[in-house]
């Protein structure tokens, strides 16, 4: 029979577990940017992996150099994305800055008055309540947003550094964060830990190749509707909407908007019914195309290859992640699935529902 002996002790202890609980809840929120770092660090490394491997085992080059070629790779690809989208910032920077608020406000009139004649003659007055909008004030906001943006730029570099930082590391010394890990788990289940870990890396690895294969392709064809309608700064325009596919089903819907928006504004000042519109439904076919090519051929095949799971699957982790985390959810819902695969599969490879899942790995 307990005793209030044991009662007060059993109430500390459980008193005791939950400020433990709090404490590291602060703590992980105190530190969520550093996480993060980690977090992204992590994920390119693993994209890394196979580019060092090549360097290593191929051509004969030595760890540390061969990290430093694939930092070097990965610095010059960044800096050429943030070079394609200067062009495109300053365009937009141009019609949207005060100087100019005038002319655009004149652009966006005449080209909503001539929307408004085409539904007209269509007997469509959807548009009656947009002729008194008040463009100048919805650009008021826009000195606010640069200033924010700075700042942003600043936390940005930053950010940059630490995960360059880490990510140097990482690389080079690839049993960093194997061996991080491995001291927090038992000594009798570290082996199969670290067989599990081995294995997730490699999967990740080719999961995150297939997803810049996946990108790729959609950069592409993006890229060639939005030449072919004549859209300035197509290749920008191509991979930041490619780049929103990232986000599953969510970020193809941002991006064909995105589209939408840049395909009118790039021809702002043309005829409406001649060139603005045909343009436009042009540009929204091609994405349509696009989606359709990568919906039903490019992540089915790509992602089941990589992760070794059935298509169907990968819907429902995605659905479900989304469900529980929103977008970051629906964004990690494959990865982690895949992780956790593998650990089921190491550790409970005699359960009927895990031996059905990981018949694959």
């Amino acid at each position: 029979m307990m005793t209030s002996k044991d009662i007060s002790k059993g109430i500390l202890r459980a008193v005791a577990i939950l400020l433990g609980i709090a404490l590291l809840g602060y703590f992980l929120y105190a530190v969520e940017s550093v996480i993060v770092y980690i977090i992204i660090a992590s994920v390119l490394t693993l994209i890394a992996r196979p580019i060092i491997r090549f360097l290593k085992l191929k051509l004969k080059i030595p760890n540390t150099v061969a990290v430093i070629i694939t930092m070097l790779l990965f610095v010059s690809l960044l800096a050429g994305l943030i070079g394609m989208f200067i062009p495109l910032i300053i365009e937009q920077g141009e019609s949207l800055s005060l100087l100019q608020t005038d002319k655009l406000q004149q652009n966006l009139q005449n080209v909503l008055q001539q929307v408004t004649q085409y539904f007209k003659s269509k007997d469509i007055n959807l548009l009656n309540e947009l002729k008194n909008f008040d463009f100048s004030s919805s650009f008021q906001a826009i000195p606010n947003l640069l200033n924010s943006f700075v700042g942003v730029l600043g936390t940005l570099s930053v950010g940059l550094f630490s995960v360059l930082f880490i990510s140097f590391f990482f690389m080079k010394d690839s049993d960093l964060l194997k061996n991080a890990v491995l001291t927090i788990i038992p000594e009798k289940s570290e082996n199969k830990f670290s067989v599990s870990i081995e294995k997730i890396n490699d999967l990740l690895s080719r999961y995150f190749i297939g997803l810049f294969l996946q990108i790729s392709i959609l950069f592409v064809l993006y890229t060639i509707t939005l030449l072919i309608c004549g859209i300035s700064n197509a290749v920008v325009i191509a991979f930041l909407c490619a780049l929103l596919n990232l986000i599953p089903y969510i970020g193809p819907m941002i991006g064909a908007v995105l589209m939408f928006f840049l395909s009118m504004t790039s021809n702002l000042g043309n005829d409406f019914q001649t060139v603005i519109l045909p343009t436009t439904l042009y540009v929204m076919l091609g994405y349509l195309i696009a989606q359709l090519v990568d919906n039903f051929f490019s992540q089915p095949y790509i992602f089941s290859k990589t992760t070794k799971s059935h298509p169907l699957e990968i819907f429902l982790i995605i659905i479900i992640g989304g469900l529980l985390f929103g977008v970051v959810g629906m964004i990690t819902a494959v990865p982690t699935y895949t992780a956790i695969k593998v650990i089921l599969k190491e550790f409970l490879s005699e359960n009927r529902i895990v031996k059905s899942l990981t018949k694959d790995l």
